[in-house]
């Protein structure tokens, strides 16, 4: 009996510290409802730690079933993945045609060659495309959210962005190539972690990675060049604070932000390989030849989600995307298929839950294009942009995968990949201490504009 009297008290001592862990972390987090959420099971952890010395042996039974509970239900939560089947990857196929994407469209001016030339192909798209464009649009003074600092801000920040297109390409030089393709890629890797990027992988290209013609700028209705056989794709991390006021404006110019700092990661390292004598090309905001979020999952920097965004083991889909295509070589791995994300954002739901447009299926994968995957409504998301003036971001704010990197959303972000009966109960815990359904953080204090 003093056995399981002990086991008891040790299991209400761990969940106690965990709650204490939660309470704090809340803290920190300025999440005060999860806060006092956790102080109220600090005390019902206190209890159950103190109960098996308050009963006498006529609850011998009581203590003993409670025991047996505690063993049978960790044995359920954590049986490793690896006991499970796996289902087999869908292959993709094909190429997307940039023109067909809502930021191209969104540049077509009314009663130009290449407004027309869309529309005859692509006539389907023109009575919603006409209502976005009544719409006030992304940083007008006139949208939902506007912001005078924050909108301004994010111009500037745009401003630079487009200021670096003018080095995604380059000639590269004539130079001798006396390092290993090993070295040159622990010398890249360093260089991006150090220069700010969370994660970086290389990969070799597919036809699916390309766009089949590009849609912006002076690339528009130009049949795309597949001209390297290896990519080099990184994240960088948005900040939390920033992405949980979403769709405030404080979302924009965290969007803007470390699209400039992947900007800035992703050019110097072109020109780096140019410099070593091997051709180059970034690809960054405003500026793409691949589908960055393919490129990526095809490095091993995660899985594409519900929303359509790259999942990532660190931030979830709280990042931003930098690729670099190349004939350098590199040393390139096998593509590994993590098939938790799927099997999670099938039990969890909560982005398609809180878009404010609807836009995020709430079913099963689909076969699109002769692939299975997620698809949301790209139309109806950003016509909620255009009336916001923001990019939104609710999908990424409310994930469960997107808390902040601590050592207590990093121990669940652990358990949700590796044990998949866990993934059930932290979509549940998740929703008992934030809210199936949540209400968008204040704007950070430094940019209000009220007093």
């Amino acid at each position: 009996m003093p056995h399981f009297k002990l086991f008891m008290t040790l299991t209400g001592a761990a969940l106690a510290a965990l709650m204490v862990l939660m309470f704090i972390t809340s803290l920190f987090e300025k999440r005060n409802n999860a806060a006092v959420k956790a102080a109220i099971l600090i005390l019902v952890c206190g209890a159950i730690t103190m109960l098996p010395y308050l009963l006498d042996d006529t609850y011998k039974g009581l203590i003993i079933a409670f025991d047996s509970m505690v063993i049978l239900a960790g044995l359920y939560l954590f049986i490793p993945s690896s006991f499970f089947k796996t289902d087999n990857e869908p292959i993709a196929s094909g190429q997307i045609d940039e023109r067909t994407i809502m930021f191209s469209r969104n540049e077509l001016k009314p009663n130009t060659q290449h407004y027309q030339q869309y529309y005859q192909m692509h006539p389907e798209h023109l009575e919603n495309d006409e209502q976005f464009r009544q719409l006030p649009g992304l940083l007008s003074p006139q949208a939902t959210f506007y912001n005078p600092l924050s909108f301004r801000a994010t111009d500037a920040l745009f401003h630079i962005v487009d200021g670096l297109h003018q080095y995604v390409e380059g000639q590269a030089k004539d130079t001798s190539h006396s390092v290993t393709p090993d070295k040159y890629g622990q010398f890249i890797k360093q260089w991006a972690r150090k220069s700010g990027a969370v994660s970086i992988g290389f990969t070799s290209l597919k036809d699916y990675h390309w766009y089949s013609v590009g849609g912006r700028g002076e690339r528009y209705g130009k049949k795309i060049d597949k001209q390297h056989h290896t990519a080099i794709a990184f994240t960088v991390e948005m900040d939390h604070e920033m992405v949980a006021a979403s769709p405030r404006s404080s979302i924009i110019m965290e969007s803007a932000n470390q699209y400039l700092q992947a900007g800035i990661i992703a050019t110097q390292i072109a020109m780096f390989i140019r410099n070593c004598g091997f051709n180059a090309r970034a690809h960054i905001d405003g500026n793409y030849q691949v589908v960055a979020p393919l490129v990526a999952r095809d490095a091993n920097l995660g899985e594409i989600g519900r929303m359509g965004l790259l999942m990532t083991p660190e931030h979830g889909p709280r990042v931003r995307i930098g690729v670099i295509t190349t004939d350098m070589p590199l040393p390139v791995e096998n593509r590994k298929y993590d098939s938790s994300y799927e099997d999670f954002c099938n039990k969890c739901l909560k982005c398609a839950i809180n878009c404010p447009a609807s836009a995020i299926s709430d079913i099963n994968k689909d076969i699109i294009n002769g692939v299975e995957r997620w698809q949301i409504n790209s139309e109806k998301c950003f016509k909620y942009w255009c009336s916001a003036g923001t990019d939104c971001g609710r999908c990424m704010s409310t994930c469960p995968y997107s808390h902040p990197s601590n050592i207590l959303h990093n121990m669940v972000r652990w358990s949700i990949r590796h044990f998949p009966n866990f993934r059930y109960w932290a979509v549940q815990m998740d929703d008992f201490f934030y809210g199936r359904k949540s209400t968008p953080a204040k704007l950070p204090k430094w940019l209000q504009t009220s007093n």
